[in-house]
């Protein structure tokens, strides 16, 4: 009896040991980014002003916030192409170590993945041609056999669609940031997108209008970076990072920059 409980304390001893050490170490994810200094970035690159690619490179808030973050962290970034249909998948893949480019916090993805604490307050807006603008004040007047939707697949906008206008004509389009000029030039009458891509190609394009800008046709949401849920050292310390930004004013110098 003494034997098996001198054996229990010592096997008890040998756990906590082991506990401890490894508590002591950082995660495999954070390990690897500071060993390699290198952060990969994932981000579908189509959603302005957040992250939107052309041939100078990725610009956008989102671009701005994970730079700064980044140069926080000592590392430099590595950008990954991926889609809003692939988006979660290629997280959970590890094909990137965390995913920005205006991405909705929701309960969805916030059950897979860890996301970063949210900014940008927006709602699910319309967008239009300005000559049509007086035929949609509400969401039925959407909802119609003959307006013709254009969506991009994979993201919110697009379940928004599904959810909603049923009983309109339902297109989509794989390439985001070609919508708009394609309701521009007639080729489709309505847009679901957010608050601020709205505003940025409304007042990029006098054909464009933003409908429901002062009354979203969803409650308000916030955007927020995506991590993986496999390393709770690394989601501790990006959500510090955030923190360390944030009190010197560059995440509102971004805000000021880009959503103004």
């Amino acid at each position: 009896m003494i034997a098996k409980k001198l054996l229990a304390v010592a096997v008890t001893a040998v756990v906590a040991t082991f506990a401890l050490s490894q508590g002591a170490q950082a995660g495999p994810r954070l390990d690897k980014i500071m060993e390699t200094k290198v952060l990969r970035v994932g981000t579908p690159g189509d959603y302005r002003p957040f992250a939107i690619k052309t041939d100078a490179g990725l610009s956008g808030h989102d671009i701005d916030v994970i730079e700064a973050m980044a140069k926080e962290l000592g590392v430099k970034i590595e950008y990954v192409q991926t889609s809003w249909p692939k988006l979660m998948a290629d997280l959970q893949s590890d094909q990137f170590d965390i995913a920005v480019g205006g991405i909705t916090r929701n309960v969805a993805r916030i059950r897979l993945i860890e996301m970063l604490p949210g900014y940008a307050p927006f709602g699910k807006v319309a967008l239009v041609r300005s000559a049509d603008k007086a035929k949609y004040t509400t969401v039925d007047d959407l909802n119609k056999p003959n307006v013709r939707v254009i969506k991009n697949p994979g993201g919110t906008n697009e379940t928004f669609v599904l959810q909603n206008l049923k009983t309109a004509q339902v297109s989509t389009h794989d390439k985001n940031a070609e919508i708009p000029a394609l309701i521009a030039e007639g080729k489709g009458d309505v847009m679901i997108t957010e608050t601020y891509e709205a505003l940025v190609y409304s007042k990029a394009d006098p054909r464009l209008h933003a409908a429901f800008i002062d009354a979203p046709l969803t409650p308000k949401s916030y955007l927020g970076f995506m991590l993986p849920k496999d390393d709770a050292d690394y989601t501790r310390v990006m959500n510090f990072v955030w923190g360390q930004i944030d009190s010197r004013g560059i995440l509102k110098g971004a805000s000021d920059k880009w959503l103004k």
